[in-house]
C-alpha cells in the first residue's frame, strides 16, 4: 500500500464502522476530502456510547483480520493496548503538524499532530505514551532504548516506511498509535501522537469474521 497516492485508498484503509445497536446502515465516501483554508469547520458526529466496531482493513493483522469485531471499554490507555480513537484532521492525507508537512521517510516520525480531530475512527495499538523516547527500526519500536515485545507484529522489514531512525520524545497526554502490520498500516508514524481524549475506547474482546456473534 505505502505511499498511498489517493485519499479514497487511505479511507478505505482506516476507517472503522461502528456495530452497535440491531440494524445500522453506513455510507462510506471516497471521494477527496481535502480542505482549503476558507472551508468551514467540519460538523463533528455525536459521540453516541457504541462499544462494538468491525475492522474494516488488514493494519492490524495478524492480530484483527479484516471483518473482526471488537468490543470497547472505557479507561485508561496503556502502552500495549489496542484502542479505537479519533486521529488528527489530515490523517487520510498523511499529514503532519500545524505546518501540515509530510514526514521524511527514514528520519523521524510524526512527533506533533494536526491540533483538530477528524471525523473518522480508526483501530491501532499503543506503541508509547507521555514523557516517552522512541524511534522505528525495520518496523520494531525501540521506546527508551528497549525494543518492544512485539511477537504480534507482521514484520516489515527494511522498507522506508518501516524505518524512523530519530528519535521523538512523545508530549504530555499524547499517545503513538501504529498499527500491527507495520507495513500497511497508515498511523501516528505519518500523523503523529493522539491526546488522551480522542480515544473513544480500548479494544477488550474480539470476534473474528465469521465467528458466531
Amino acid at each position: 500500500m505505502r505511499w498511498v497516492s489517493t485519499t479514497a485508498t487511505v479511507l478505505a484503509g482506516a476507517l472503522l464502522v461502528g456495530c452497535a445497536g440491531k440494524s445500522v446502515t453506513v455510507t462510506v465516501t471516497t471521494q477527496s476530502i481535502a480542505r482549503s483554508p476558507t472551508r468551514p469547520p467540519v460538523k463533528r458526529p455525536t459521540r453516541l456510547p457504541v462499544n462494538e466496531y468491525r475492522v474494516p482493513s488488514g493494519s492490524m493483522e495478524p492480530t484483527l483480520g479484516i471483518g473482526s469485531h471488537v468490543t470497547l471499554q472505557p479507561g485508561s490507555p496503556k502502552v500495549g493496548e489496542i484502542a479505537v480513537f479519533y486521529p488528527p484532521e489530515g490523517a487520510e492525507e498523511q499529514v503532519c503538524g500545524p505546518q501540515r508537512h509530510t514526514v521524511v521517510l527514514g528520519a523521524a516520525a510524526c512527533s506533533v499532530p494536526i491540533p483538530t480531530e477528524s471525523d473518522v475512527n480508526f483501530i491501532k495499538r499503543i506503541v508509547a505514551g507521555p514523557g516517552d523516547e522512541i524511534y522505528v527500526k525495520e518496523g520494531h519500536v525501540y521506546r527508551n532504548g528497549l525494543r518492544e515485545q512485539d511477537s504480534y507484529i507482521k514484520e516489515c522489514g527494511p522498507v522506508p516506511e518501516c524505518n524512523f531512525l530519530t528519535p521523538i520524545k512523545i508530549s504530555a497526554g499524547h499517545w503513538f498509535m501504529m498499527g500491527d502490520n507495520r507495513g500497511e498500516s497508515d498511523d501516528s508514524r505519518f500523523y503523529g501522537p493522539i491526546p488522551t481524549s480522542w480515544i473513544v475506547g480500548i479494544v477488550r474482546g474480539a470476534t473474528p469474521q465469521g465467528s458466531s456473534e
